[in-house]
C-alpha cells in the first residue's frame, strides 16, 4: 500500500470511529435533560453510576460539540447539546467573585471550591468556541472577562486554597504555561492580536526555555522560581503526556507563524520524550516518570492511561505534516498500533481510560472525574484533519 493509501485509511478509520461510535455514544448517554449540563461518570455501558458535576468536564464538553459544529457540520443537535452544558454554566459555574468552582451537584449546587485555575481555563475555552457557533455575544464577553481573571491569577493559581507554606520551595508548574499557549490561539476570534501573540511568546518562552531541559532532553512538570530544578519528588516528575501534548501546541503556533524552526524543536522534543516514555517491556508510555530513575511518588506511574497516547497520536501525525521526519512517522505507527489494540472498546464503544502497566483494562469506566468527552473525540478529529490533508497533499 503506497503512503497516500493508507493516509486515506486512516482518515477515514478516525473519521467513522469519531462521528460513528464516540460522539453517538455521548449524545445518547451524556445529557441531563433534567437539570442540565452532562452526566459524565458512565461505566461500560454508558449507564450513569455517579451524577456529580465537574467544571472541567461540563466545560470541556460544551467545547468538543461547539468545534464539531464549527469545523465539521452545522448540525443543530450539536449545537443544542453544546447550548445544554453553557446553560448550565452560566447559571450554576462561578462563584460570587468570578472563579470557576471545582465541581457542582447535579442541580448545580456548588460542591468544591474554585481552588482549580483549570476549570477557568476550559471554561473560557468552552466559551469561546460556543461565541463562534451560536453568535452569541455574552459567551465571548465572559471568555474575555475570565481570560483576564486566569492572567491575574497565574502566579499565584491556587490562591487561599494553596496547601503549601509560601517560600519554602516555591515552584512553577509546566501546566499553565502549556494551556495558555493553546487557550491563546482558541481565543483568537475574541482577543487582541497583540494580546495572543504577547501570550504566545511568554508561554514559548517559559516552555522552552524554562521546563524543558536540553541536558535531559525532558520537559519538567515543576521547576523553581529562579528556573532552576529542585531535587525532589516534585521537581524530579516527569509526565511524558504533558510534555507531548505541549509540543504539538507549539506545534501549532509554529504552523501559524510559519515558524519552521519551531515546529523542527517541537517534533524533536516529542522523539526524546517518546525515548524516554515508552515502556520497552509492555509496550505504551508510563503516566509518570522520575527524571533521575527513583520511583515516582504516584502509585499510578505505570498505568497507561487514554489520553497520553491519543495526544501522542495529534503530536506526532502533526510533526510529520509540518516537518515529513520519517523518525515521527515510525513513532506515530509504533504508538498508532499499540493505542488501537489496547483502548477502544469494540462491544459497548468509546474508549477504555485506564490500563494496567501490561495493558489490561483497570477501570471498566468510559467517563468519571477525569474522563469525559473531549480527549478521545478531540485526537481523533485532529487526527482525521492531519491525514485528510496528508492524502490531499
Amino acid at each position: 500500500m503506497n503512503l497516500k493509501a493508507k493516509f486515506r485509511d486512516y482518515a477515514r478509520l478516525y473519521r467513522d470511529t469519531l462521528l460513528n461510535d464516540v460522539v453517538p455514544f455521548w449524545e445518547r448517554h451524556s445529557p441531563d435533560r433534567e437539570y442540565g449540563g452532562y452526566l459524565t461518570c458512565l461505566d461500560r455501558q454508558g449507564r450513569v453510576y455517579d451524577t456529580d458535576k465537574f467544571v472541567w468536564l461540563q466545560a470541556r464538553q460544551i467545547w468538543l460539540f461547539s468545534r464539531l459544529y464549527n469545523d465539521v457540520e452545522k448540525k443543530k443537535a450539536w449545537l443544542d447539546m453544546a447550548a445544554l452544558g453553557i446553560k448550565f454554566l452560566l447559571e450554576n459555574g462561578r462563584s460570587p467573585e468570578g472563579d470557576w468552582y471545582f465541581s457542582l451537584t447535579r442541580e448545580g449546587k456548588p460542591l468544591i471550591q474554585p481552588y482549580n485555575i483549570f476549570s477557568d481555563c476550559f471554561a473560557a475555552m468552552a466559551l469561546g468556541q460556543y461565541s463562534r457557533a451560536s453568535g452569541e455575544s455574552q459567551a465571548a464577553d465572559l471568555a474575555v472577562q475570565t481570560w483576564r481573571n486566569i492572567l491575574n491569577r497565574q502566579t499565584n493559581p491556587k490562591g487561599k486554597y494553596n496547601k503549601t507554606i509560601p517560600g519554602t520551595r516555591p515552584l512553577e508548574n509546566f501546566a499553565l504555561p502549556m494551556i495558555l499557549c493553546n487557550l491563546s490561539l482558541e481565543l483568537e476570534h475574541v482577543l487582541n492580536v497583540a494580546v495572543i501573540d504577547s501570550a504566545i511568546d511568554l508561554c514559548c518562552e517559559r516552555i522552552l526555555k524554562r521546563f524543558y531541559r536540553p541536558d535531559y532532553k525532558l520537559v519538567f512538570e515543576n521547576i523553581q522560581d529562579d528556573g532552576s530544578l529542585s531535587d525532589s519528588f516534585e521537581g524530579r516528575l516527569i509526565n511524558p503526556g504533558h510534555g507531548i501534548e505541549a509540543m504539538w501546541f507549539l506545534m501549532d503556533v509554529a504552523r501559524r507563524r510559519n515558524d519552521r524552526a519551531l515546529a523542527q524543536q517541537a517534533a524533536q522534543i516529542v522523539l526524546q520524550i517518546l525515548e524516554y516514555g515508552w515502556d520497552r517491556e509492555y509496550g505504551g508510555i508510563f503516566y509518570f516518570l522520575d527524571a533521575h530513575g527513583h520511583p515516582p511518588q504516584q502509585l499510578e506511574w505505570d498505568q497507561k492511561l487514554w489520553w497520553v497516547h491519543l495526544e501522542t497520536l495529534v503530536a506526532l501525525v502533526k510533526g510529520y505534516a509540518l516537518t515529513g521526519n520519517q523518525d515521527l512517522w515510525q513513532w506515530y505507527e509504533k504508538v498508532h498500533n499499540y493505542t488501537w489494540s489496547h483502548f477502544p472498546d469494540p462491544e459497548y464503544g468509546e474508549w477504555w481510560g485506564y490500563l494496567n502497566r501490561r495493558g489490561e483494562v483497570l477501570l471498566p469506566l468510559k467517563g468519571g472525574k477525569w474522563k469525559g468527552c473531549f480527549h478521545v473525540p478531540r485526537a481523533l478529529w485532529l487526527c482525521w484533519r492531519c491525514f485528510t490533508e496528508l492524502s490531499e497533499k
